[in-house]
């Protein structure tokens, strides 16, 4: 029987990375070509073959780069439309500031935590944008890669998450939209959830808990984007 459901946050109870980073290149102008290539090289190291090196990406997720220090290297990587290179400053805070929050998600976790369920946050940090206003109505607990200098898909974290919601790994949901995050909290022993469709996934934890999860007001936090990461 589910007694526990953990979290991702950005494209889970956000709306889409891409949709938030479509708004980004086509605000700030930038080459969005060049970005997806570059980027998509970044983020396939960093999720897919995370153990066989480091890159800029694992540093920034566990806290170990600031934001600017990261931004400026981004920067440098990237370049406009007209060939220039982008603004560093707040290139993050501007990044996503596109993402919005998913109702039903949070009406889910709401109503998981009144029905008895543990929940917790586990999100893969880009600096500390997020506004927690309203955390403790969907939130037992809360691990932040950058607060706790661990990230996923890093078996690690998902241990350290267990451990502060006190259950079992086989009696708790994991639940991302990066693939790499689900096989990795699968190895450890957590019902991997892979992200994909908002109804889709409030089935799935329904059928796992035994329960109806879905109030129907509408309700997320007074301010629910936060910073979510790639």
């Amino acid at each position: 029987m589910l007694r526990g459901v953990l979290i991702d946050w950005g494209g889970v109870l956000t709306t889409s990375l891409h949709e938030a980073i479509a708004e980004w290149i086509a605000a700030d102008g930038i080459d969005g070509v060049h970005y997806r290539d570059m980027m998509g090289v970044l983020v396939r190291e960093a999720y897919e073959h995370g153990a066989q090196g480091e890159n800029p990406i694992h540093a920034l997720e566990r806290g170990e780069v600031d934001v600017p220090a990261f931004e400026r290297d981004l920067a440098a990587r990237l370049v406009t439309v007209d060939g220039g290179p982008p603004v560093a400053e707040g290139m993050l805070r501007r990044m996503f500031e596109g993402f919005r929050p998913v109702p039903q998600m949070y009406e889910m976790l709401a109503a998981a935590r009144g029905a008895g369920l543990v929940t917790c946050l586990v999100s893969n940090s880009w600096g500390d944008h997020y506004v927690r206003e309203g955390w403790e109505g969907y939130f037992d607990q809360v691990v932040i890669s950058g607060e706790v200098g661990m990230r996923k898909p890093e078996p690690r974290i998902f241990h350290h998450a267990l451990g502060l919601v006190g259950l079992p790994a086989e009696h708790c949901a994991f639940v991302d939209d990066a693939e790499a995050n689900i096989v990795a909290a699968r190895a450890v022993g957590l019902v991997g959830v892979h992200h994909l469709d908002t109804e889709a996934t409030i089935r799935r934890i329904e059928t796992m808990a035994g329960l109806s999860l879905r109030t129907g007001n509408g309700a997320t936090p007074a301010a629910a984007a936060g910073t979510p990461s790639p």
